[in-house]
């Protein structure tokens, strides 16, 4: 039997969607399919049992991913068209910036989209939880979830009376400052950004002399890859020998993606500063 034509695999796209259950009146997903790191966490956090039947690669690297124990049921996808097409959707999850192409032709076929944006705080992170119930027909599920990430960050007290002051520090110098969901994420841990006294309260290029003169108690690097790149050679220079304070990596699996996994950064954040 031969294969069939990709137009033909895109045009039998809407007709190949499964019969979705039905919730007090509202038609829900069935067959839902994450094309994105985020929303593959979101979905896994919160779909029925069978109702998610595939997530992107991404969600079983470590080096990105919170979720990979979990991530090992789900068949990946690599957020290619006709690969998502036949999996027989009638529901894709994506993010903003991520896999473009495909978003478009996959809406211009008729396939149900739903796009989301990078949570840029911690206010975000509940409203993406909550959204993504919604979307799924599990508010209850939703609500739990926030509940319980709010009493995980309630549990961790108020900032201390002597808070250290930090700084992230990624490839090609740049940082972010407290208008992001790292520097929300540092301000949790109890730790002033530095980025927010420089001026680059919604991040950008720290440059390697104002990084030394502010000499912050905690620097936090970009956790290094495999293989070598020009972009990382600032986090090797000499010149942070100088630093008095700490410095340290943290994964980015911790903080990524804005879910309710970042509670694990704050955290290890805290930890990094020596507070009780």
């Amino acid at each position: 039997m031969e294969p069939a034509s990709s137009g033909a695999v895109f045009g039998n796209a809407a007709a190949g969607a499964a019969e979705r259950p039905t919730d007090a009146g509202r038609i829900l997903p069935r067959r839902v399919v994450s094309m994105n790191l985020c929303t593959d966490q979101l979905a896994m956090m919160l779909a029925a049992p069978g109702q998610l039947v595939s997530v992107s690669y991404l969600a079983s690297d470590p080096r990105a991913s919170a979720m990979t124990m979990e991530a090992a049921r789900y068949p990946r996808n690599y957020g290619l068209a006709e690969e998502i097409v036949l999996l027989k959707p009638d529901l894709v999850l994506a993010g903003r910036y991520s896999a473009g192409a495909t978003t478009a032709l996959l809406k211009r076929i008729g396939v149900p989209v739903q796009v989301f944006d990078p949570e840029t705080g911690l206010a975000d992170i509940r409203n993406n939880v909550r959204r993504m119930g919604a979307i799924l027909g599990r508010e209850t599920e939703a609500e739990r979830l926030v509940s319980r990430f709010d009493s995980d960050l309630a549990a961790l007290g108020g900032p201390p009376a002597d808070a250290r002051r930090a700084a992230l520090y990624y490839a090609n110098g740049y940082t972010a400052g407290d208008a992001s969901l790292a520097g929300e994420i540092l301000s949790a841990a109890g730790l002033t950004n530095i980025a927010s006294e420089l001026g680059l309260r919604n991040g950008g290029v720290l440059p390697l002399e104002q990084l030394v003169l502010a000499d912050p108690d905690l620097l936090i690097e970009g956790r290094r890859y495999g293989g070598t790149s020009r972009a990382e050679d600032l986090l090797d220079h000499p010149a942070l020998a100088a630093l008095t304070g700490t410095s340290s990596a943290l994964a980015d699996s911790d903080w990524v993606c804005g879910t309710p996994h970042v509670i694990d950064a704050i955290r290890r954040l805290r930890d990094m500063a020596a507070y009780p």
